[in-house]
């Protein structure tokens, strides 16, 4: 315990218990804010693991407790198990706010070999639990970048399709289309399109991902240039770009597109 931590505890016991913000949720939260929660404190959820044995993995949390004698915050670990819900003391903890001690009480877990990370199901593409988890949350659509964009696009006024094909004959899908302006969004996940300042390359099957990656790269140079050539403008977005400045940029490429472009041409009937 450092010399601030063993200053707080004290102060605790001398002016009373720690306050409700160091240790107890807000109310009303449902369950997807709780695990949320859990697992931004735990770094993510591919380490909350407890494992069973024979191959049984339970998800785990940590509750936050105190105990009015000695007016500190203990921390537990939990999980269910067969329709139990066991618990292990961790440690204490004694931040002034529940977002650090959750944060300290899951480091102590992993230090100490509690909780790991859940392997890949067999069969599956991904090398550990963490690729997995990574590819998962990849989504096809309605990821949170692209729902933030198209809130702030709607905000000023801007109409558009949503995963839509730009020219209904190519098998290629923006995220936002604006059909008058013929301007096509796409908003690219940093892992999956290669992007150049967060892209690390693969520990393990590195040729696999390798040539996966440069494939969407090609493609997506590809639908670049054939939309080009039927006269759209193609707008790519970074997930991880201030979408505030992305909604500017297509805001401004939209005002131009529909006062410079003609009609599309009608969709070609079956």
């Amino acid at each position: 315990m450092t010399t601030a931590e063993g200053a707080r505890q004290e102060r605790w016991r001398e002016q009373g218990p720690p306050p409700d913000r160091a240790w107890r949720g807000r109310p009303g939260r449902g369950r997807d804010a709780l695990s949320t929660e859990q697992d931004k404190a735990a770094g993510g959820r591919t380490g909350r693991y407890v494992d069973l044995g024979d191959g049984r993995y339970a998800l785990a949390s940590i509750r936050l407790k105190v105990f009015p004698r000695t007016r500190r915050i203990r921390a537990y670990l939990r999980w269910s198990d067969g329709g139990r819900s066991p618990a292990r003391y961790i440690c204490e903890v004694c931040d002034s706010t529940r977002a650090r001690n959750l944060a300290a009480a899951w480091a102590e877990a992993k230090a100490r070999g509690l909780v790991v990370a859940k392997p890949p199901p067999d069969g599956s593409w991904a090398s550990s639990a963490a690729v997995r988890a990574s590819m998962r949350g990849n989504k096809s659509r309605d990821t949170v970048p692209e729902k933030a964009l198209r809130s702030l696009l709607h905000r000023r006024g801007l109409r558009y399709k949503v995963s839509a094909r730009p020219v209904p004959e190519l098998r290629r899908t923006a995220d936002v289309v604006f059909t008058r302006a013929r301007v096509a969004v796409f908003v690219d996940g940093c892992f999956w399109h290669g992007c150049p300042e967060h892209l690390r390359p693969a520990r393990t099957n590195s040729d696999f991902w390798f040539d996966k990656i440069e494939a969407n790269r090609l493609r997506d140079a590809e639908t670049d240039r054939i939309l080009a050539e039927q006269g759209w403008d193609v707008v790519r977005i970074w997930e991880h770009e201030d979408m505030e400045s992305a909604a500017e940029r297509v805001a401004v490429l939209i005002a131009r597109g529909t006062a410079g472009k003609p009609a599309p041409p009608p969709a070609r009937s079956a």
